[in-house]
């Protein structure tokens, strides 16, 4: 999501109707394209792939996503459009697609389709991005498959009016700890949308009282950490 503050609407139907983003970048949109390899998109939900980022991304990077959004990529010129049904390899790294469940009951199935990514390379950890999902059983398999290392779930408790959370609460970040005893967790997808009402604060409280504080970082906007 490369727009300005404020620059889209709020989530329709939900908690806290303030425009969107909440919070600006770390550093303008084209700087943040600086170096850029690949670009890998779970989804093509306005908070996860906006306008701007449409405008920004170079058309020529390759791009990776899930089937179902690959003609919309192509249709706004991006060139080189990397589909992932089951596993793609680019470049020496083998990317996994993951399932998910983005909410549950009918919110979920209308949030759908969703996906995750697992990545992995000889000679490196694995790394596991589930994507917009909340725990479910795809989640756990996919922890038990892959084994990573290094796990990046997207938390906030993302959610409308009625229906429930979409992303993880801090009970399901604790699920994938006690799931997963070897992976380190990074919690984003926090504080910079309106519908996501699950603080830093909170996830920290709930995971120091886990006992889990050691393996999940909460990083700040802009920050950075190398594994």
């Amino acid at each position: 999501m490369l727009g300005d503050v404020g620059a889209n609407p709020p989530v329709p139907n939900s908690p806290n109707p303030r425009p969107n983003p909440l919070v600006p970048l770390p550093q303008p949109g084209p700087a943040l394209m600086d170096g850029v390899d690949l670009v890998l998109i779970t989804h093509t939900h306005r908070d996860h792939f906006d306008d701007a980022a449409a405008a920004l991304v170079p058309k020529h990077l390759p791009l990776i996503g899930q089937p179902e959004d690959a003609a919309k990529f192509r249709g706004l010129g991006f060139t080189r459009v990397y589909p992932v049904t089951d596993l793609l390899r680019w470049e020496g790294i083998e990317v996994h697609r993951t399932g998910g469940q983005h909410g549950v009951g009918e919110v979920g199935r209308r949030m759908a389709p969703v996906s995750g990514f697992a990545l992995r390379a000889p000679g490196e950890r694995t790394l596991y991005i589930p994507g917009d999902t909340v725990w479910c059983r795809e989640v756990e398999e996919a922890l038990r498959l892959h084994a990573p290392a290094v796990t990046v779930v997207n938390a906030g408790a993302a959610q409308f009016l009625e229906g429930g959370p979409i992303t993880m609460t801090a009970e399901d970040v604790i699920d994938v700890a006690r799931r997963a005893q070897g992976t380190k967790i990074v919690a984003v997808h926090m504080e910079a949308i309106n519908h996501c009402v699950l603080t830093r604060a909170a996830l920290a409280s709930s995971s120091a009282a886990a006992g889990i504080s050691d393996r999940v970082w909460i990083p700040r906007d802009g920050e950075s950490k190398s594994f």
